[in-house]
């Protein structure tokens, strides 16, 4: 018997999990499953995502005729062929093409970043906002931005990829950082030190052990004083990297996602570190928690399927990715 009426489907696609939801007509979520993400297995992969879908049709008893996927790493434009660094069994696969010819029905292509901000513009933090921004701090750092609910992709599907703006020369000499190399091929990425992983890295580069950010927090609420100052350099370079963000777009709101969205001192710290990167008069937007957390995307990717049209460009040309989205590296996830 069904569990629900399911008007369609998302799947989000990470490095160590693959999430389905069911959306009803209202884009509730009626219905979710994950599985591990098959490691260096291409027709797993592909077998374990049909296995999803078949799942969630047994469920519901009823089988949906539109599913958005959102897909981690870049896509050629010609080949169509995939480049991810966090599911490697994907890289060199046209994976669209043979998701489509797996699950025989239409199928909306996304990134899962701005996914995760088109998620939050409908329902979510950001509902009702004229402009949005979706800031991931994850294993990388990137995000999507939307206005008037509508997903702006750019030219190259890349609108969003702030974790590959640069930390200016001053604040890296201010804080005794190294110019660090990025794997999409730049130096110096603003994803190298403002993401959970770059928190991780702040608090070793000051001699530290912290193998992530959920172990830098404990040790500062512990009393750490290297832990503590990680923390408040990372205040200070994420703060810049958000003002920047105010500069360039100007959102009406930034929502958190990733790992460090659940560290809530955040939001009453950032708003300082924003705004002492700003000129005077300039203000602040709110920067709030997501209200789907991790399963945005999803719920983003099915909201495609259901509503192509709250795209700035065709999902079939995507182009972003979770972590980085340039030739070179392929993206993680950064909301993990």
């Amino acid at each position: 018997m069904a569990e629900a009426s399911a008007a369609c489907y998302g799947i989000d696609i990470g490095g160590t999990k693959i999430e389905l939801v069911a959306c009803d007509a209202a884009a509730q979520v009626r219905w979710r499953q994950r599985v591990a993400t098959p490691q260096g297995d291409y027709a797993g992969f592909l077998a374990a995502v049909a296995a999803l879908v078949e799942q969630a049709d047994a469920a519901l008893g009823q089988a949906t005729s539109a599913i958005g996927i959102a897909l981690p790493g870049v896509r050629e434009r010609g080949s169509g062929r995939q480049l991810s660094a966090n599911v490697p069994a994907l890289t060199g696969q046209t994976v669209a093409a043979d998701l489509r010819a797996r699950l025989a029905r239409p199928l909306a292509f996304g990134n899962d970043l701005q996914c995760f901000a088109l998620s939050e513009a409908h329902g979510g933090a950001a509902q009702g906002y004229p402009s949005m921004f979706g800031a991931i701090l994850g294993t990388g750092a990137g995000g999507g931005y939307c206005v008037d609910g509508r997903l702006i992709t750019g030219f190259n599907g890349l609108a969003g990829e702030w974790g590959h703006w640069s930390v200016p020369g001053h604040l890296l000499q201010r804080h005794g950082l190294p110019l660090l190399p990025c794997g999409c091929g730049l130096q110096g990425c603003v994803e190298r030190y403002v993401s959970g992983s770059g928190l991780a890295s702040l608090e070793r580069h000051l001699g530290g052990t912290a193998p992530d950010a959920a172990a830098v927090i404990a040790l500062a609420e512990a009393g750490d004083a290297r832990a503590r100052l990680a923390l408040e350099i990372h205040r200070d370079l994420l703060g810049h990297s958000l003002a920047a963000l105010v500069l360039a777009l100007d959102p009406h709101v930034i929502v958190l996602g990733g790992g460090l969205s659940q560290y809530a001192p955040l939001y009453a710290q950032l708003p300082g570190a924003v705004v002492a990167h700003l000129f005077a008069g300039a203000q602040v937007p709110p920067i709030v928690p997501p209200r789907f957390g991790d399963a945005g995307g999803a719920r983003g990717a099915a909201l495609l399927a259901c509503q192509p049209a709250l795209s700035s460009s065709p999902q079939e040309h995507a182009m972003s990715s979770s972590q980085s989205s340039l030739p070179g590296r392929g993206v993680g996830d950064a909301s993990g």
